[in-house]
């Protein structure tokens, strides 16, 4: 495994980092716990020593289960982070009421990073209001959390702003992979995060999944290369090959992505990559971009709808229709989805998108996909919400 430094924090993290949003499920929507504990375990037998999790991933759970998959674990080996929710913080108290929660469900007397999740301008403007910083100012003092940071999903402006006013950050954790290059904080967020000193931390390296198998155009692009390299590998090396990125979290849902993301952790360097192959994967960015339908990544913070509607898969089909060039299959899909499931059960509530990292318009591509996949309209770019 390669190590690299993380910001102030005194101890250096390994490149790869296991992100427990997406861990192996079984057919009931349960986290498959024997199958999870035994990757999270090779991972730390194999260098793996930065464990992300979130209050709100797997419904709950997933907090529980890194819990329990690293009891007998030492410190030394696997270091723990997870984020105040918030989106749910209405009151100074419920910041406490969070963390002693989490500390419970971890089984930790001692969290090493914190981040607060999903910062935009609302959530953070309105932590501010509650006194947040001087809150966790406490929180690292009385021992409970080592450092702090944050997670974020908005323009560099806010990122910026955020930054600046707080002289204790550690990490920083945004979205970012060669299609986002350009896309909320973007490379420039990366730079100025990382030139403040903060350890910066990847989360969507594979755009939820959507860089692992990539349309005909984009390879195309790696047949051209000198250099073979897997659609996994191309992402996460254009990644490490950053010198301001510390850890690049993955979210691993079987023991054969995992080990493909090891060994690639194993291979990974700054400046890996030649100036061709930046250029490359510039010209796969554009090709990316110019044919995927929507911004989703999968991480369902959309859901549950309240009206039971599937947004992340009706998003999903729609992407794999257009991308993969079989629109087809996706109307075939959509048509065997129970009707509540379908795009055209939603009542446009808005609740969804005020969780949607992206910013997405859902309950507007709710009635685009129902129009698209359900009534055969024709698919036009131009049209997109």
């Amino acid at each position: 495994m390669q190590y690299r430094p993380f910001g102030p924090l005194e101890w250096p993290v390994s490149a790869l980092g296991f992100g427990c949003m997406r861990l192996p499920t079984t057919d009931t929507g349960a986290i498959d716990e024997p199958v999870a504990t035994a990757m999270v375990h090779e991972a730390i037998d194999r260098g793996v020593n930065y464990f992300d999790t979130a209050w709100p991933y797997h419904g709950g759970e997933s907090e529980r289960f890194l819990g329990r998959a690293l009891q007998g674990v030492s410190n030394d080996r696997a270091k723990v982070a997870t984020k105040l929710p918030s989106w749910a913080v209405q009151e100074p108290e419920d910041m406490e009421r969070y963390l002693t929660e989490q500390l419970a469900r971890l089984q930790r007397e001692h969290i090493d990073v914190y981040l607060l999740h999903n910062l935009n301008r609302d959530t953070w403007r309105q932590l501010v209001r509650l006194d947040v910083l001087a809150w966790l100012d406490r929180v690292v003092a009385d021992g409970r959390v080592g450092a702090v940071g944050f997670s974020f999903h908005a323009g560099f402006e806010v990122l910026q702003e955020i930054v600046d006013a707080y002289d204790r950050w550690s990490v920083c954790q945004i979205q970012y992979n060669y299609v986002d290059e350009f896309y909320n904080a973007g490379t420039r967020g990366l730079q100025y995060a990382a030139s403040k000193g903060l350890g910066i931390a990847i989360m969507e390296p594979l755009l939820g999944g959507r860089l692992v198998d990539p349309p005909a155009s984009v390879r195309a692009l790696w047949e051209r290369a000198a250099n073979r390299r897997s659609p996994v590998e191309w992402a996460l090396q254009w990644l490490w090959d950053k010198p301001e990125v510390s850890v690049v979290l993955s979210g691993m849902s079987a023991p054969e992505q995992l080990r493909e993301n090891l060994a690639c952790a194993e291979r990974s360097a700054i400046g890996v990559l030649s100036d061709e192959e930046r250029e490359l994967m510039a010209e796969a960015r554009d090709r990316y971009l110019a044919i995927c339908p929507t911004r989703c990544t999968g991480c369902k913070y959309c859901e549950p709808c309240p009206n039971g509607v599937a947004i992340a898969m009706l998003m999903k089909a729609l992407n794999q229709g257009i991308m993969g060039d079989d629109l087809g299959g996706a109307r075939r899909q959509y048509a065997r989805m129970a009707e509540g499931e379908r795009g055209s059960a939603c009542v446009a509530c808005g609740v969804c998108e005020e969780q949607c990292p992206q910013g997405m318009p859902v309950s507007e591509w709710m009635a685009y996909i129902h129009q698209v996949l359900g009534e055969g309209r024709n698919y036009d770019p131009a049209e997109r919400p």
